[in-house]
């Protein structure tokens, strides 16, 4: 019989070196859900700029107001907001 085979008959804890993997996963979930959180609360905050601000990133407020809505709040929004953005800076650049 091998070791692992013994370490699951007899029900030890793993060793330190892999209970740290699980650690350093978890740390970066919660470091990005966080991150998310912040992100989100930048991306409200879009929303009370002016119209003529909004268009000078590439973005009107129905695209801040529609994916603060339908983003959920695990998911960083600034992502999709600079997708957004980057789509109407494509379509506004003339046909080659």
């Amino acid at each position: 019989m091998t070791m692992t085979g013994r370490l699951l008959e007899l029900d030890i804890e793993r060793p330190v070196a892999q209970r740290g993997l699980g650690v350093n996963r978890l740390w970066s979930l919660l470091a990005d859900v966080f991150r998310a959180l912040v992100n989100r609360h930048a991306a409200t905050r879009l929303a009370d700029l002016d119209d003529a601000l909004l268009n000078d990133i590439g973005l009107t407020r129905s695209d801040v107001e529609r994916v603060l809505r339908t983003s959920p709040l695990s998911e960083d929004p600034t992502r999709r907001l600079s997708l957004v953005a980057r789509a109407h800076a494509m379509r506004a650049l003339p046909p080659v």
